[in-house]
């Protein structure tokens, strides 16, 4: 048997047994997952409608995932949970109306696997994606104000015009409106939450 022969053969054993264990074995695991479906009718993972679908559109685009995760890492290999960013640890069943996946590996800012729950105001995360300073001083994160519109005084105010604090005006604005791209990344992050009680979360 020549060296090359094993070489080639060694080359596809690494290939075959990293494609079986990475991909086949947990497509075959999970291909049987479903939403869990309370006595409601409400369903989680909920798929997403509209401007939440939007949204997310617009989150990727944009490379969220390049700064923040959507993968809350379960007790003793992490202080995800001790910093508030998820009341339990994120399971495969989170995912199932996720395509594609922004689990994301890189935390330049913080986990958004629930900043639904821990942010459910539209007017705070219209401030924070207006100028991050307004909500977090000290914020690495670029400013999104191309996903709002300024309102100046003596103008007449939208009823969905958010106040800027006074003080943190980067113009002489007084307000600013969302535009339809604002509202639906702002209605994608809202939606973000995994704090629902999982069966397998606990295990």
């Amino acid at each position: 048997m020549s060296r090359t022969f094993i070489l080639a053969l060694g080359i596809f054993l690494t290939i075959a047994s990293s494609i079986t264990g990475l991909v086949i074995i947990p497509n075959w695991q999970f291909k049987a997952l479903q939403p869990i479906v309370k006595l409601d009718g409400t369903r989680y993972p909920e798929p997403y409608f509209g401007e939440q679908a939007k949204g997310r559109e617009i989150y990727i685009n944009q490379g969220c995932i390049y700064c923040h995760t959507q993968q809350v890492r379960m007790k003793g290999y992490g202080a995800d949970i001790r910093r508030g960013w998820g009341t339990r640890r994120s399971v495969p069943r989170d995912y199932l109306m996720d395509r594609p996946h922004q689990l994301g590996t890189m935390r330049t800012g913080p986990d958004l696997a629930s900043i639904g729950a821990r942010q459910p105001s539209a007017e705070w995360h219209a401030l924070h994606l207006y100028n991050p300073q307004i909500t977090s001083p000290g914020s690495v994160m670029p400013r999104f104000e191309y996903f709002f519109r300024e309102v100046y005084d003596g103008e007449v105010i939208p009823n969905d015009a958010v106040k800027i604090p006074r003080g943190r005006q980067a113009s002489n604005a007084t307000h600013i409106v969302p535009t339809d791209r604002g509202r639906a990344v702002i209605a994608y992050l809202k939606r973000l939450n995994q704090s629902y009680p999982l069966p397998e979360a606990n295990q």
